[in-house]
């Protein structure tokens, strides 16, 4: 069967002075377990991971496992610069009781294939009898992975699939048609579920939907159901939530004001919202939510 899955990149909470605020994110988990998506994604781009150190990192993965994997898969986001920053951190997730894991390539130095290859042969071997993701992010991580490599990776062991960000669909199809079968690719663009499907996703790995889940589970169910119209009607709205706040965190952030889920900041360089821009979130969250 076509899968629709909607996994949600879920934000970190911070306070104002940027101390990490657990049980605000502990707030934000439990509102993305009320959602019916069928999985999070955490300590990932949404989740501001480069600014999160390995104490903060253990505390916010015990917490989204207590609070979200009740209700849905939990995958942790491990991927650093190194392999050895990589597997510390797999090692310390599996240890917490994690079983699925995503790695961004490694970042900021140019690597070769060969290297990358070798980065998640150890952090595959880290992950024990778990599920890794490969997460495909040239344009953050400085390091394009290859449909050729992506198949070496794909015979790794527990190597299960890939989240591909800022990527044309044509890429998306040209990395289906190069892994096997049951290896499973999901896009980052919010809005590109319904497409991404098309050419052979099996979903959407959505910040959005950590604050909007209603019209993106209203375009899974349309999508399964194959109704055209509903899927017509609810790509509009999710393109109105995208357009909006896209993969802007600190916007998401004064969406879960706006909601009373909790009041949190960016730890990152990211501009607040100006008065106008709060005032469409509200706009905006009051219409979908």
């Amino acid at each position: 069967m076509t899968r629709y899955d909607i996994l949600t990149a879920v934000p970190t909470a911070f306070h104002r002075d940027g101390t990490l605020d657990l049980d605000g994110s502990r707030a934000i988990f439990r509102f993305v377990a009320r959602s019916g998506n069928e999985g999070a994604f955490v300590l990932g781009t949404t989740g501001e991971f480069p600014a999160v150190d390995a104490g903060e990192f253990s505390v916010l993965v015990e917490a989204a496992l207590a609070e979200l994997a009740g209700g849905m898969r939990v995958i942790v986001h491990v991927g650093q610069p190194s392999a050895f920053e990589a597997v510390r951190l797999t090692t310390i997730a599996r240890e917490l009781g994690a079983i699925e894991f995503a790695a961004l390539t490694p970042y900021y130095l140019p690597a070769t294939d060969d290297s990358i290859f070798e980065y998640y042969r150890a952090v595959s071997q880290a992950v024990g009898d778990g599920r890794l993701y490969v997460y495909i992010y040239p344009a953050r991580s400085g390091n394009p992975v290859t449909p050729e490599l992506l198949v070496r990776l794909a015979g790794l062991p527990n190597v299960v699939g890939a989240k591909i960000s800022e990527l044309s669909l044509d890429d998306i199809a040209a990395y289906r048609a190069a892994v096997p079968a049951d290896f499973e690719l999901y896009t980052g663009a919010d809005r590109d579920l319904i497409a991404a499907v098309g050419v052979g996703a099996q979903g959407v790995v959505s910040g959005v939907s950590s604050v909007t889940p209603k019209p993106f589970r209203a375009l899974a169910d349309a999508g399964r159901a194959g109704d055209a119209a509903a899927i017509s009607a609810a790509q509009k709205a999710v393109d109105e939530v995208a357009t909006l706040i896209g993969g802007d965190m600190a916007r998401m952030k004064e969406a879960y004001r706006v909601l009373d889920v909790v009041d949190t900041h960016c730890r990152m360089a990211i501009a607040e919202p100006t008065d106008a821009e709060r005032a469409e979130v509200a706009r905006v969250v009051a219409a979908h939510s």
